[in-house]
């Protein structure tokens, strides 16, 4: 087939001719209020997680053209893992392998996002938006990448645009932040998250600047997965975006500040955050599964609409939607998974559980001696600042299943000695039962059958589950 990988089209045609029962497209009208975020929320009611297409979505255009949407693209496992060769077995280890894969982006002099470039009248209300719940104050990006290119990104004085001297060890941060029109050329959006996009608002605070970014709306999923990537500072996601499609991400300059952007695109907006300005923004349905307006209140002024001439609005289901949780989660447990094996050869899986948003996680070990669970626990804890609940169980316990994880609390665990518990540590902004300062008390429970431990599992044997199949798949329904 012809069309260029980096380019989200070329995705969605490739995918659905490989897997036609994975892609649901809706052609029917719906309502840019709500409807999509409650069709995903009916599909998941039945198990079912499809991307989806909706083609006909009322009053939702751009210039004239109909826009239509794509979302719920991460609502399944199994379809992260094909994205990137892998199985959802063998997810940690190739997200890893091609997060370490890392390659620099390849600047190119134009792209589909350079199609259409306006730096003047800048008017955010023609942007195709929707509104996701009935709580939420109104229609929201919620697939907005802000990227910032770092400090040691060099800038020409005549232009102000950065010229990285290494265009690798330039150094930037890519990031996912929800925004709302605030006017018809600012957005109020939240770096609740206090990460490294705060840290370099901060560094631009110290000098008296505003601090250039650019936020891609709708790209390849894979730059989007990268998005999510848990870097130290200044290690580039759009490196990592490279090292997941293995070949360099494809990039061009925004016009004003030079900043690095994804050539197949489909909206970026450039402008400035002022670490001085501030404005009301929020409540949004977060993933937490509550309606959130804790927010910094942060303003990015647009300067600059970069879009396709006839432009998809790439969505993301907000909320505690699967593709909400599995979008953040999945680099996440990647890292940790890593991290915990290096040091603790007896992990034998993790799992965070949507019942838990991103605040459990559930971690099976083979025990090596007495005690190795606990340290497991605190180790996760330690490393992941979102946790708020680690269960460790034996490695015959399934931790992809919330009912195998709770037998085993039920049946090992005793409360007076199984449970570690550390209070005042910084946790997550959004967490409705933190400090108003955003501190939580962490907790472990070992759900493991310990030294001593006297029970044996009933079974039923290889040979009688053999037949069950067999008889069952006689059975006429």
């Amino acid at each position: 087939m012809t069309g260029h990988l980096q380019d989200i089209r070329t995705f969605l045609a490739s995918y659905r001719a490989a897997h036609p029962d994975d892609v649901l497209t809706v052609r029917d009208e719906i309502s840019a209020e709500q409807d999509t975020t409650a069709v995903i929320w009916e599909l998941a009611s039945q198990g079912r997680h499809p991307l989806l297409v909706f083609d006909n979505v009322a009053g939702l255009d751009f210039a004239g053209l109909g826009v239509p949407v794509v979302t719920n693209i991460f609502g399944s496992r199994e379809r992260i893992a094909r994205m990137i060769g892998a199985t959802v077995s063998t997810l940690h280890a190739a997200y890893q392998k091609c997060s370490h894969a890392a390659v620099a982006p390849r600047e190119v002099a134009s792209g589909p996002i350079t199609e259409i470039v306006e730096t003047k009248d800048i008017d955010l209300a023609t942007l195709p938006m929707l509104k996701h719940f009935a709580t939420d104050r109104c229609a929201y990006i919620t697939n907005g990448a802000v990227i910032a290119e770092g400090p040691d990104a060099r800038r020409d004085p005549a232009t102000g645009r950065s010229v990285a001297q290494n265009e690798k060890s330039a150094g930037g941060n890519v990031s996912y932040h929800r925004a709302m029109i605030r006017s018809n050329n600012e957005l109020a959006t939240s770096l609740h998250s206090r990460g490294h996009l705060w840290r370099l608002l901060e560094m631009a605070k110290a000098n008296g600047k505003p601090m250039a970014v650019a936020m891609v709306i709708g790209a390849h999923p894979l730059f989007m997965l990268a998005a999510s990537a848990r870097l130290g500072f200044l290690e580039d996601e759009r490196n990592v975006a490279g090292g997941l499609m293995g070949q360099p991400l494809e990039v061009v300059r925004t016009p004003k500040y030079g900043i690095r952007v994804p050539a197949y695109a489909e909206f970026v907006l450039e402008g400035v955050i002022d670490p001085e300005q501030k404005s009301d923004e929020g409540p949004f349905g977060e993933f937490t599964g509550y309606s959130s307006n804790r927010s910094t209140n942060n303003v990015l002024r647009v300067e600059t609409i970069m879009r396709r001439k006839a432009p998809i609005l790439v969505d993301v289901a907000g909320g505690n939607s699967a593709e909400h949780l599995n979008l953040g989660r999945v680099p996440r447990e990647a890292e940790m998974v890593e991290k915990l094996r290096d040091r603790f050869p007896s992990v034998t899986a993790v799992h965070y559980p949507s019942s838990g948003t991103h605040f459990h996680a559930y971690v099976a070990v083979k025990q090596m001696r007495p005690g190795e669970a606990r340290q497991i626990m605190v180790g996760l804890l330690g490393w992941d600042p979102y946790l708020k609940t680690v269960i460790a169980v034996d490695e015959d316990v399934d931790v992809t299943r919330d009912d195998e994880v709770l037998w085993a609390l039920a049946t090992h665990f005793q409360p007076h000695r199984d449970i570690v518990v550390i209070d005042g540590l910084p946790g997550n902004a959004l967490d409705p039962s933190a400090s108003g300062i955003g501190t939580t008390s962490r907790m472990g429970l070992d759900a493991t059958r310990g030294p001593g431990f006297e029970g044996v599992r009933a079974t039923i044997s290889d040979e009688a589950a053999a037949r069950a199949r067999t008889l069952l798949s006689r059975v006429v329904k």
